[in-house]
C-alpha cells in the first residue's frame, strides 16, 4: 500500500466511476466526503468533452455531491487551453455539442467553417452528416486535425454509446488522417494541464478510472493507478492487457476502506 499512502492528489474519473448515467455509484459519495474531511485533495478529470464543468457540477449537486466548479478538469477545456498555448483567438471548426462549443467561446476562441485554423473533433451527441462530411472536408484540405480524447465507447445504464473514437475511426475510413494531437487521457496535452493546475508531482497523484486505456495507461507517467470495476473493465480484460492497475476495487467504496486502513 506504499504508493497510496504516498498520493497526495486524487484524480476521479467520471463515467463509470463516480456515475452511471443519472445513478451514483456505489461508495462515490461517501469517498468524496471522506477526502473533503481530511484535507485531501482531489480533481474530478474527465475524457467527456460532451458537456462543461457546470454542467457537471449541476448534475452531481442532483445526485446528492456538492463541489466547486473549479474541482473539474474535463477534455474540452483541456483542449481550449492547448489551442489557447498555440494560437489564442484562433479559427475552430469544432464538431461537438453545443456546450463544447460554448467551452471554446468562453476561452475567446471564433467558432466558423470558413478557413479555420484547426478542426476539433469532440464527442458529439447532436452530431449529424452535415458535420462529419464538412470535417471530412477540412481534413482532406489539410487543416491542423485536434481531438478532444480517444474513448471508443461512453458506459450507460444500459450498456455503451459511441463515442469520439469510433468516429476517428469513421473519418480515417474517408480522409486517411487520424488526429494530429489527441488531448485527452492518457494524453500530454490533458497531464500538462492537470500539472499546471495543482502543481503536484505526478509521482505524487493517484488516478482513479474504469477505463485501461485512457486511466489507467496514466500509469506510464509515473501516477499510481486503481482500477475501478464498476464501470467498463471486467476482471476478465486484465490478462494480457497493455496498461495494469497498480490496485484494483470494485468501486469506490473498496477505495475508501483501503484508504481508511492505511491512514
Amino acid at each position: 500500500m506504499e504508493r497510496l499512502q504516498r498520493a497526495l492528489c486524487f484524480l476521479l474519473d467520471l463515467d463509470g466511476t463516480i456515475f452511471l448515467g443519472s445513478r451514483l455509484l456505489p461508495g462515490a459519495g461517501e469517498f468524496i466526503h471522506y477526502l473533503d474531511e481530511h484535507a485531501i485533495q482531489f480533481l474530478i478529470l474527465s475524457n467527456n468533452s460532451a458537456r462543461t464543468r457546470k454542467e457537471y457540477a449541476e448534475k452531481l449537486h442532483r445526485l446528492g455531491l456538492d463541489m466547486a466548479e473549479e474541482k473539474f478538469l474535463i477534455s474540452g477545456e483541456a483542449t481550449a487551453i492547448y489551442l489557447n498555448k498555440r494560437k489564442p483567438g484562433a479559427r475552430l471548426y469544432v464538431v461537438g455539442t453545443p456546450a463544447l462549443e460554448e467551452e471554446f467561446r468562453r476561452h475567446g476562441f471564433e467558432l466558423s467553417d470558413e478557413r479555420p485554423d484547426f478542426a476539433v473533433l469532440g464527442f458529439d451527441t447532436t452530431l449529424t452528416y452535415g458535420k462529419l462530411r464538412k470535417l471530412c472536408d477540412l481534413l482532406t484540405a489539410g487543416v491542423p486535425y485536434i481531438a478532444t480524447h480517444p474513448d471508443v465507447n461512453c458506459p450507460t445504464e444500459t450498456g455503451f454509446m459511441p463515442d469520439i473514437g469510433a468516429m476517428i475511426e469513421m473519418v480515417a475510413a474517408s480522409t486517411g488522417r487520424r488526429p494530429d494531437v489527441i488531448v485527452g487521457k492518457p494524453y500530454e496535452p490533458m497531464v500538462q494541464a492537470v500539472t499546471d493546475r495543482l502543481g503536484i508531482p505526478l509521482e505524487r497523484m493517484c488516478m482513479v478510472g474504469d477505463r485501461l486505456y485512457t486511466d489507467i495507461a496514466l500509469g506510464r507517467c509515473g501516477l499510481t493507478t486503481v482500477l475501478v470495476l464498476s464501470g467498463e473493465t471486467a476482471l476478465k480484460d486484465l490478462p494480457g492487457a497493455a496498461h495494469q492497475p497498480d490496485y484494483i476495487v470494485d468501486d469506490l467504496g473498496g477505495l475508501l476502506a483501503m484508504l481508511k486502513a492505511i491512514r
